[in-house]
C-alpha cells in the first residue's frame, strides 16, 4: 500500500468516526413529545428517556416543570415497574383557575425503577403525563436528570437547543389557530342558504328549458300552417 493510499484511508476513517461521534449524542437525548400541545388547552406528553451507556442502566428520571409559567393540572400515568413521586412548590404569585385560586403547583416529577425495570443499554422508556391548561408561551422547557445504575447523573438542563445536554422542550401551538379553523367552516345557516340558492337556480334553469321547448313547438306548428296555405 502506497503512502498516499494510507493517508486517504486514514482520513476516511477519521471522518467516519467524527460523524459517529456527532450522531450518537443526538440520538440519545431526553425529549418530550406531544401530538397536539396548544396554548390554553390540555395535552398528553411523553418524556422519552433512552439509555446511552453501553454498560449501565437508567434507574431514575427526574423532570422539573417550569415555575415561571406554572401548570395547574398535572397527572401521571402508571409505568409498569416504576414508582412515581410528585412534588409541589408554593407559588410566589397565585394563579386563577376554574376551580378557584391555585397557591401551589407541581414542580418536580420523579420516577424510580423497581427490580428488573431499569432501562437497559440500547433501550428507552416513555413516561406519560397529562398537563393543562398550558400557558400562553411559545414553548415549555423541562429540565431533566437521568440517574444510572452506578449512581452517576446526566443533567439535561441546558436551555440552548444545540448544546451537548439540551433540556427537553415542548413547542406550543397558538390558541387562535383553533378559533380560525372553526371560523373557516361554514355555519349550518350558511349551508342552508347555499342549498336554497342552488335550488332556485335549478328551478330557473328548468323553466327556461321548458320555455325553449315550447317555443320550438310553436315555431314548428306555424311552419306547418304556412306550407298548407
Amino acid at each position: 500500500m502506497t503512502r498516499a493510499v494510507r493517508l486517504a484511508a486514514t482520513a476516511i476513517a477519521a471522518a467516519a468516526a467524527g460523524v459517529l461521534l456527532l450522531a450518537t449524542p443526538a440520538s440519545a437525548h431526553v425529549t418530550v413529545n406531544a401530538q397536539d400541545a396548544r396554548q390554553g388547552g390540555f395535552t398528553r406528553v411523553a418524556f422519552r428517556v433512552p439509555t446511552e451507556s453501553d454498560t449501565l442502566s437508567t434507574t431514575k428520571v427526574e423532570v422539573h416543570l417550569p415555575q415561571d409559567t406554572p401548570i395547574a393540572s398535572v397527572s401521571t400515568m402508571p409505568v409498569p415497574g416504576w414508582t412515581v413521586k410528585v412534588s409541589k412548590t408554593k407559588l410566589a404569585q397565585p394563579i386563577k383557575t376554574d376551580d378557584g385560586e391555585l397557591t401551589e403547583a407541581v414542580s418536580v416529577i420523579t420516577w424510580t425503577a423497581g427490580p428488573g425495570a431499569a432501562i437497559k443499554p440500547g433501550q428507552f422508556q416513555e413516561f406519560p403525563v397529562s398537563l393543562g391548561p398550558l400557558p400562553e408561551v411559545d414553548q415549555l422547557v423541562f429540565k431533566a436528570l437521568q440517574t444510572y445504575s452506578d449512581g452517576s447523573v446526566v443533567r439535561w438542563i441546558d436551555e440552548t437547543p444545540d448544546a451537548d445536554r439540551p433540556a427537553p422542550r415542548l413547542k406550543l401551538l397558538p390558541a387562535a389557530a383553533a378559533a380560525t379553523s372553526q371560523a373557516a367552516a361554514p355555519s349550518p345557516a350558511a349551508a342552508g342558504s347555499d342549498d336554497g340558492t342552488d335550488s332556485t337556480a335549478l328551478g330557473l334553469a328548468a323553466a327556461g328549458l321548458v320555455a325553449g321547448l315550447a317555443g320550438l313547438v310553436l315555431g314548428a306548428l306555424a311552419l306547418a300552417r304556412t306550407r298548407r296555405a
